[in-house]
């Protein structure tokens, strides 16, 4: 199998969809002659064209209102926020139209669209550029919230993401873009959005995180694991919403404790709706409070103290063994 990175990985998806099925369209700015610019889209319009690979204006809330009304009309567009945080300005969209357009039109018109957007930090980018804000989508109904790992799921997950019928957000945590790479099939892969993995099986403890954040809490994992000989259980969520509470609390059954990884500001993020869906259902079972190892409560700062925002090896470790000592 080809070892890809993440970008590597996205491009393929799309290569993938677009070779397969002609009502798939990528457009976003500057994602055709420039190929995006992280280069996820780089040789899409050559081989496609510009009917399907479509350079927009710099105007988000036109890109995904012109996307509600592809996939309306029958298309499946997959539109690229460059970055996260310029994404806010098609909130009115998302929230008034697409979201909601399979409910008001009582099934008559579903909404199969894709948005693509690069978020967190640990880049040193600038202001709206480093921010985990995967919570103000998944606090949509009607919105599905995907966010990949690595290269692997990354492709298979993009892959489901455009072949499913209903809007779906999909966040690429870019610290991991070109950061590591994972040997992908050479067939297509799809995996099923509303499932988190178990990516590895453990007794001890339930460790829980997503995004960027899978990649340094495994290095964590290890040394725990190396330090201490505990057995932990390791679950990558992959997607937020729908939240698949069933596979982590099973888990947490099994293991009595838990510790949730989480590059988001700490305050009413998503490790707060798995601690409540662990005390709706796993309460009884738990040997010690839950864990959170988040982002703080502040802006992402710049460049040098970006790093000390974003949970590192020694923050992760430190909170999982809060939980193993309590």
């Amino acid at each position: 199998m080809p070892k890809l990175n993440m970008v590597q990985a996205v491009t393929l998806a799309l290569e993938e969809q677009m070779t397969a099925d002609e009502s798939v369209v990528v457009l976003g700015e500057d994602v055709g002659v420039d190929g995006g610019v992280f280069r996820a889209t780089e040789g899409l319009l050559e081989k496609f064209g510009e009917q399907r690979v479509i350079d927009t204006p710099l105007a988000e809330s036109g890109i995904v209102g012109a996307s509600i009304g592809m996939a309306m009309a029958g298309l499946k567009p997959v539109a690229e926020m460059q970055f996260s945080g310029f994404s806010y300005l098609s909130i009115p969209q998302l929230e008034g139209h697409a979201s909601r357009m399979r409910a008001r039109s009582m099934g008559q018109f579903t909404v199969p669209m894709v948005l693509r957007m690069p978020y967190g930090g640990g880049v040193r980018a600038l202001e709206h550029h480093s921010e985990s804000r995967e919570v103000l989508y998944a606090h949509n109904p009607g919105l599905k919230v995907v966010i990949p790992s690595g290269p692997r799921n990354t492709r298979a997950l993009l892959a489901a993401a455009i072949q499913d019928p209903d809007p779906v957000i999909f966040m690429e945590p870019k610290r991991s873009y070109r950061a590591f790479k994972e040997e992908v099939p050479a067939d297509p892969e799809t995996m099923e959005i509303g499932k988190c993995q178990v990516v590895q099986e453990g007794t001890d403890i339930t460790v829980v995180a997503w995004g960027a954040m899978m990649h340094t809490t495994k290095k964590a994992v290890k040394q725990i694991e190396k330090e201490r000989g505990i057995s932990i259980e390791l679950i990558d969520v992959l997607t937020i919403s729908p939240l698949d509470s069933d596979t982590i609390c099973e888990s947490v059954r099994k293991t009595g404790r838990c510790a949730i990884i989480q590059e988001a500001a700490r305050s009413f993020g998503p490790a707060s709706e798995i601690i409540a869906c662990i005390n709706d259902k796993s309460l009884l079972y738990l040997e010690a409070p839950v864990q959170r190892v988040t982002g703080y409560d502040v802006v992402t700062p710049y460049f040098n103290r970006e790093l000390d925002y974003m949970p590192t090896v020694g923050r992760i470790s430190r909170g999982i063994i809060e939980a193993i000592d309590f």
